[in-house]
């Protein structure tokens, strides 16, 4: 088995990502000689302990990183400033300092300006998710045949990089670099505007009379059931992409509000051609991710 690409790894924040991660890690032996798991609630980390993926747990960041060559966080996006400046005295010179979060410019700008001389720091996006959230979520296989981004900023020492792009194709993922900035204006349209429909729709139903609601959640059919299961997502988490993407994800909002007053107009004035034309690309899309086995 070739060397584990950390001697020890610490995982800030233990939801679906990072409880992943440390599963793959028992599981394959090459990720890390040591995992080392912290949270934010002692309930979440009594689990983690009955669950036994953690060879180490510690219910302070700063303790969980020292001595580690390699730190993760897998905290919601919103809390990364304050997990930065908590952990930043203690970090270890050469250590390589990662995250998992949806949102990578706001990840540079609160996480960057704290990363002690020294430490590498490679902001990373798996974009693999379910709606289940907690360390009793995560699995081996989540990350298989998904892409892994990484938004290393200008100057970031390469083999740190490389070190990265090895430990997430090790996870089963593939492996691309990516622009910040573009990254954000990517996941926009392909994940967070998804997200916000879907909790915007299913507010709209829960909004509806006594009655006709009751009928909704009785009579769901398969397109309700598909935006309830996006929308079932851990609240904290998408608080904070949303407020962290602001631009990117309110100038998709904007297009996406315009092409459906678009087809508003077309189905109000029976344009059967445009309404055919919509759906049908809808169903090109659909075949592409197929073919890209992204479906």
């Amino acid at each position: 088995m070739p060397e584990p690409l950390f001697r020890r790894l610490a995982l800030i924040g233990i939801g679906l990502i990072g409880s992943s991660v440390a599963r793959i890690a028992k599981q394959r032996g090459d990720l890390a000689g040591e995992v080392v798991v912290t949270a934010r609630t002692a309930k979440t980390l009594a689990r983690v302990r009955e669950l036994g993926f953690a060879d180490r747990i510690e219910t302070d960041a700063g303790r969980a990183v020292q001595g580690a060559d390699g730190v993760m966080l897998c905290a919601p996006v919103g809390a990364f400033a304050d997990i930065a400046m908590a952990i930043a005295p203690h970090l270890m010179p050469g250590a390589v300092l990662t995250d998992v979060g949806s949102t990578k410019q706001s990840a540079i700008r609160d996480i960057g300006p704290l990363v002690p001389a020294g430490v590498h720091f490679v902001p990373a996006h798996p974009v693999a998710g379910t709606e289940y959230s907690g360390p009793d979520s995560g699995f081996t296989t989540l990350f298989e045949g998904r892409w892994a981004l990484l938004t290393p900023p200008p100057g970031t020492d390469e083999s740190a990089v490389a070190k990265m792009e090895e430990f997430w194709r090790r996870c089963g993922s593939m492996v691309q670099r990516m622009e910040p900035g573009h990254h954000d204006r990517v996941l926009a349209v392909v994940s967070h505007l998804p997200h916000l429909i879907a909790f915007t729709i299913c507010g709209t139903a829960d909004d509806l009379e006594g009655e006709t609601r009751q009928e909704v959640l009785q009579f769901a059919a398969s397109g309700f059931r598909d935006f309830t299961r996006i929308a079932a997502s851990d609240p904290v988490m998408w608080r904070d992409i949303f407020l962290n993407n602001r631009e990117a994800l309110l100038e998709m909002l904007a297009r996406f509000v315009e092409d459906a007053q678009a087809m508003s107009r077309a189905v109000r004035w029976g344009d059967a051609g445009y309404i055919e034309d919509k759906v049908e690309r809808g169903r090109k899309i659909r075949r592409s991710l197929i073919e890209l086995k992204q479906a």
